[in-house]
């Protein structure tokens, strides 16, 4: 068997359905299923394992008491579940979601010699004005927001511990969109956004630019179609820890900057439409905690022997919109 958290989410949905197609579903679904607590309201859970098939689903905060009990089939581990809300200010509930919860699974792979691929992310490197490069000593980086810390802080705990998984790799997943996203509301990628807006509107709207050295639109971002991000997962739970793929951070994302009004632009034309975009101020809540830039150094994931072919912007949104023209369940 197979866990994936996050299961119910975007990459973890597309993960089980991923797994599906190569036959497997032994699959350990982990998520928020179990009524929330009354005083931390959860986010709904999406439909999208409904239409796959699951050996199992366990509410998130059964898991560890599981593992402990009923883990002996488990191969691995693959943890996408997380507050990925980067504008969350409860520091103690993020840390104990996203960084105290992925050291109880590393505890346990640890002692059961258990896989273990996670989810970091690119919010880890902060304004990007120390690079984004997974090669060198991560301490170097500011994240600039909870989130971000939270993903850091994990990062910085594993590389340090001598006790680890047989096979651990923290995936800092760039900007991921594609299909299944469409719960996560205002953290949804501005593929999906614009797609909306532009059914209901005509036209789509971006974020202006507060940087003078970025035109309104021309702030940019390396946007990765979760198909691509999926296969990174697989990749890594595919092969064993060796000298040309160790354990340790790596980046995914395609390695090449677009601008968001390239990824609006490409919606439009794969609706048929002519662009028609708006610009409006950014909420300051977001300013001082904005990425206006990011591109993933690509190297180690591709001398770890990940081959998989990156979409273009343009290509990866046209798989997308046909993907929602059809009705994709929940978007």
């Amino acid at each position: 068997m197979i866990v994936v958290t996050g299961a119910a989410g975007f990459i973890g949905s597309n993960i089980v359905h991923a797994l599906n197609a190569r036959g497997r579903a032994d699959v350990v679904a982990v998520d928020y299923f179990a009524a929330p607590e009354p005083d931390r309201p959860l986010p709904r859970r999406p439909a999208y394992l409904d239409a796959m098939q699951v050996h199992q689903r366990i509410d998130a905060r059964q898991l560890a008491g599981w593992l402990e009990t009923d883990g002996g089939a488990v191969e691995a581990i693959i943890h996408m579940g997380a507050c990925s809300d980067t504008t969350q200010s409860d520091r103690a509930f993020i840390t104990a979601v996203n960084t105290e919860y992925t050291r109880t699974l590393w505890q346990w792979c640890t002692r059961a010699a258990r896989p273990l691929i996670y989810a970091s992310s690119a919010a880890t490197y902060g304004d990007g004005s120390a690079g984004y490069d997974d090669r060198v000593d991560p301490r170097i980086y500011r994240p600039l927001n909870l989130y971000g810390q939270s993903k850091q802080d994990f990062d910085l705990w594993a590389l340090a511990e001598k006790q680890t998984p047989p096979r651990w790799a923290g995936l800092k997943f760039f900007n991921v969109y594609g299909p299944r996203e469409g719960h996560k509301g205002r953290m949804a990628s501005v593929a999906l956004h614009a797609y909306d807006e532009i059914l209901a509107t005509g036209k789509a709207r971006l974020f202006k630019s507060h940087r003078p050295d970025f035109p309104d639109g021309g702030q940019k971002r390396d946007f990765i179609f979760v198909a691509a991000a999926v296969a990174a997962v697989l990749h890594f739970l595919d092969t064993p820890a060796a000298a040309a793929a160790p354990n340790g951070l790596y980046n995914v994302g395609t390695g090449k900057a677009r601008t968001f009004a390239d990824l609006v632009t490409a919606v439009f034309t794969a609706l048929g439409r002519p662009a028609n975009i708006e610009f409006f101020p950014m909420p300051e809540d977001l300013r001082g905690k904005y990425q206006y830039f990011t591109q993933a150094e690509t190297t180690k994931l591709r001398a770890a022997g990940f081959g998989h072919k990156m979409h273009e912007v343009e290509e990866g949104v046209a798989e997308y919109v046909q993907f929602l023209k059809a009705g994709g369940a929940g978007k």
